[in-house]
């Protein structure tokens, strides 16, 4: 009788394994970012990041919210990750847009404000796997981690430079669509002799 049962189980936990392996193996599984989501997949990465966020250290933050700080933040934000969480009054782009999951705007509604600097910090520092989100400890100090988490910790309560510095636009951006595309010197608007006849 038991060991009926524990061939029952292995049995079942081997099944389990070649279904999953054939749903992999056979392309079953949604791989572009426009596929539906798989059963439960929301759910799974959700429990494994704050179980995964749950077992790291909770410190304090060693930068202080405070104006030079939030300033040095918004310059990184800007620089580092405005092109997928956006920025003040902006929607998605067509890179956040073509993500899965896509990423949250992180100065719309609450954004992270919610969520502890250290809760920030770590996902800055050390990204989240299939979602896109790259982690930067090898690329930005441990300061301009924190600053950056201070920053969305308190994207709803910024002081006005700290805005302004938000709203500003990089240096060497592209222009906007709605900018007029510069002229070429001894030409016409409008006139073009390189196409092809």
């Amino acid at each position: 009788m038991l060991k009926g049962i524990v061939l029952g189980i292995i049995l079942g936990l081997v099944g389990v394994f070649l279904g999953a392996y054939f749903y992999f193996s056979t392309g079953q599984a949604p791989v572009a970012t426009s596929s539906p989501e798989m059963p439960f997949e929301r759910r799974f990465a959700r429990m494994a990041l704050h179980a995964y966020l749950e077992k790291l250290p909770h410190p304090n933050s060693p930068v202080p919210a405070d104006e030079p700080n939030l300033l040095a933040g918004a310059k990184l934000y800007k620089q580092d990750c405005a092109v997928c969480h956006g920025l003040p009054g902006e929607p998605h782009n067509a890179i956040a847009n073509g993500m899965f999951p896509k990423p949250p705007l992180l100065f719309r509604g609450v954004g992270v404000t919610d969520d502890e600097a250290w809760e920030s910090y770590h996902k800055i520092s050390g990204g989240i796997r299939m979602t896109g989100m790259p982690g930067f400890k090898d690329s930005l100090s441990e300061t301009q981690m924190w600053q950056l988490s201070q920053l969305v910790k308190n994207a709803d309560k910024l002081p006005d430079p700290v805005k302004a510095e938000l709203a500003a636009t990089p240096v060497g951006a592209a222009p906007s669509a709605a900018s007029p595309a510069p002229s070429i010197p001894g030409k016409a608007a409008g006139e073009d002799h390189d196409h092809a006849h």
